[in-house]
């Protein structure tokens, strides 16, 4: 009879702890759900109001932006472009979304702008993961006045944008050449991409890439 009874409790508490995980794990699912669901709409507008910063601080002065386009690149990534015109609809120059996934702490997203002859006019990092103090220079470092590794007024059809380690033109952040080359390789990239917008110069065969540029 002690066993039965002894059976009976076993059976019991295993039911009452299987009903107790399940209760946690329903709960936990609830809770994730709100947190989730409460947080996706403040984290969508903080996206939202950085890429529009990103693209006041690239562009050169616009009235209005036409929906971004998807251009492909490589054959492999697709980018988008932001075109913008003046008040007169009159093409001034485009912005893009670019990416590289070889940075030293994973991968780094920039805007960048081009006038409408292509010369790079500015860019804004939007994601980067890179070593504080090190690759983190890449904010400022490529768009720092009277220096060597200054791209604004580049334009990636004439100007060969690789580090200087590489043949390049720029001189990479000082001990973070991997974050650099990941930087540049968004920036050549992102022109591609722009040069295959209709409203665009054709000054090189983009196909090739513009770190073939002699």
């Amino acid at each position: 009879m002690g066993r039965y009874v002894r059976m009976a409790k076993l059976t019991s508490s295993f039911k009452n702890m299987v009903i107790s995980l399940l209760s946690i794990t329903v709960f936990s699912a609830l809770t994730l759900g709100s947190v989730y669901t409460l947080t996706k709409e403040p984290i969508e507008k903080s996206k939202t109001a950085k890429l529009q910063k990103a693209l006041k601080e690239v562009l050169p002065t616009f009235e209005h932006l036409d929906t971004a386009i998807k251009v492909p690149v490589n054959n492999v990534d697709t980018l988008n472009v932001y075109k913008a015109y003046d008040k007169n609809n009159v093409f001034v120059g485009a912005a893009v979304e670019a990416n590289s996934k070889n940075g030293f702490g994973g991968e780094i997203k920039i805007m960048i702008g081009f006038d409408k002859e292509g010369n790079i006019i500015n860019y804004s990092v939007l994601e980067q993961k890179e070593t504080p103090g090190l690759g983190t220079k890449m904010v400022d470092w490529f768009k720092m006045s009277n220096t060597k590794h200054d791209i604004r007024g580049k334009n990636p059809a004439k100007h060969r944008l690789l580090v200087s380690k590489d043949g390049g033109e720029i001189d990479a952040i000082t001990a973070a050449t991997i974050s650099s080359r990941a930087f540049l390789e968004a920036v050549n990239k992102a022109y591609q991409a722009y040069a295959n917008n209709p409203k665009a110069p054709k000054t090189h065969d983009v196909s090739s890439g513009a770190s073939n540029i002699n």
